[in-house]
């Protein structure tokens, strides 16, 4: 035996010696910054690359997990580290989206830096002046993304714009306002260079309103602020953009038509999505809320939604407690199940997964998909902006700045009669509007990975998520916690340049 390893080991050390050379070089049948980069199908294929960025797990099939670190759904498997987030155990080491979204984030941003280097660079005539500006304004509209996420999860970090070298690789932090200047500078770019065709029509690359639709999203979140008063002026920005974008779009028909692969094709009210393909490239959407339950929906997001009549549940005299989802708010159906997905007609997955408080979320499950495994190719495509979200931006944004008046009024009631739902009261004060505002938010955009940020953005958090008694781990919000510190591998790394943030320390 050991006459054998000693065979192997000079075997082995012959064979580095003789591709010594050969090891040197950049391997011939593998894509490198030599060969590449030479034509414009390149530069096809680097784009598309750069929108494959989006498909990393936390904004696209994970985009529900991030409501179980608010007051909607519980996490059993400790999905993004959504116990440790959701009762407090917050630090510089801490794992899940903590130090995930930092490095995916940047890796993505990396990606967005070389083509945008190279693209500038490249004096080929195959690629016009026109094709350029496209080229990067949608690289620029992606790195636009990632940067909000930075900013309003982290506040201040490192500002890259150029691809790194092991000279300029420890970065140290900027201000949040430069990182939401340059977030805007790359929006505004992304704006003037898109496609104008509505996104639908533009074949999975993001058009002029995809771009329009992320900007009011980062300024009607950066308008809160620190204190979650709200600018009046970045507030007047956010009605011009979404003012833009309606006459565009309609809301869907169908309300789940939004989530499910059937339905999502030329649908009119998606703005922009993170698209998928099977077989090849696909996602465990209904294997992981469909059959482990990676998201559980509580008992109080369950009881938000109204009765059909639009009173409280539990108030309105159609409630039926034997019934529970009798006389609802059809969206409550269409988002949540109780105990295993029914889709009617026999459609039926029991999950292999315990349901720890009776219910999974419906919303991003295709019927034609049953059974839900390992097996099921999962083409949902992961919707990052769509009518509805804008239409809600349009009037929070409003009612802030001129109170309830019939235009804020229309925005809600249309998304509301959609889902069969009565229109609001007349006489709304601005303040009223506002909590209908929200609660619109909440039911309407159920799941769908917004609400920790609005909970932080109106600066709310410490309210709602300190008073959550229907989890199964215990919630505990503090101030700083409206930042998340900077992940410690990331300032270990960064020889002394990186610091951290000040509440971490």
């Amino acid at each position: 035996m050991k006459s054998q390893k000693l065979k192997l080991l000079m075997l082995l050390t012959l064979a580095f010696s003789a591709c010594k050379d050969s090891l040197e070089l950049n391997p011939l049948d593998q894509i490198s910054s030599s060969t590449f980069w030479k034509t414009k199908s390149d530069f096809d294929k680097a784009l598309t690359a750069n929108y494959a960025s989006m498909q990393a797990d936390p904004w696209a099939v994970e985009l529900p997990v991030w409501n179980c670190l608010t007051d909607d759904g519980f996490a059993q498997h400790n999905s993004g580290a959504a116990k440790e987030i959701t009762s407090g155990s917050i630090s510089p080491s801490t794992g899940g989206y903590v130090s995930g979204v930092y490095s995916e984030s940047y890796k993505a941003i990396a990606r967005v830096n070389i083509f945008l280097a190279q693209l500038k660079a490249y004096t080929n005539s195959d690629v016009t002046e026109e094709t350029r500006k496209l080229y990067e304004a949608e690289v620029r509209f992606l790195r636009a993304y990632y940067y909000f996420q930075l900013y309003h999860l982290y506040g201040d970090v490192p500002l890259v714009l150029e691809p790194l070298t092991l000279e300029t690789q420890n970065q140290p932090k900027v201000p949040a306002a430069e990182i939401l200047a340059q977030i805007n500078t790359d929006l505004d770019f992304a704006i003037a260079n898109l496609n104008s065709n509505a996104y639908p029509q533009n074949g999975g690359h993001a058009a002029v309103t995809s771009a329009q639709a992320l900007k009011a999203r980062v300024l009607i979140f950066a308008a809160y602020g620190e204190n979650g008063t709200p600018d009046a002026a970045m507030l007047t920005q956010v009605k011009a953009l979404a003012s833009a974008i309606m006459p565009k779009y309609s809301l869907s028909p169908n309300f789940e038509d939004v989530f499910r692969d059937a339905g999502q094709k030329n649908n009119p009210e998606i703005i922009y999505s993170t698209n998928f393909l099977a077989p090849n490239n696909t996602r465990p959407w209904d294997m992981y809320y469909g059959d482990w339950l990676v998201a559980s929906p509580l008992q109080n997001f369950v009881d938000a939604f109204e009765c059909t009549d639009g009173l409280p549940y539990g108030v309105s005299p159609l409630t039926d407690k034997k019934e529970p989802f009798k006389n609802r708010d059809s969206r409550l159906a269409k988002t949540v199940f109780v105990d295993h997905p029914d889709f009617g007609g026999g459609r039926v997955h029991i999950p292999s997964n315990s349901r720890p408080s009776g219910y999974g979320v419906m919303k991003f499950l295709a019927p034609e998909n049953i059974p839900f495994g390992f097996s099921t190719l999962s083409q949902q495509n992961a919707v990052v902006l769509r009518l509805a979200e804008v239409l809600l931006m349009y009037a929070e944004a409003q009612n802030e700045i001129a109170g309830p008046d019939a235009s804020v009024y229309k925005a809600i009631n249309d998304i509301r009669l959609r889902s069969k739902m009565p229109a609001l009261p007349a006489g709304l004060t601005k303040i009223q509007m506002r909590e209908r505002i929200r609660y619109e938010r909440r039911i309407e955009l159920g799941f769908e990975g917004l609400r920790y940020y609005d909970l932080k953005r109106w600066h709310i958090a410490e309210q709602v998520l300190n008073n959550v008694k229907d989890s199964f781990v215990p919630y505990k919000f503090e101030e700083k916690f409206y930042k998340w510190p900077i992940p410690q591998p990331e300032i270990d790394k960064s020889g002394g340049e990186l610091k951290q943030n000040e509440d971490y320390l």
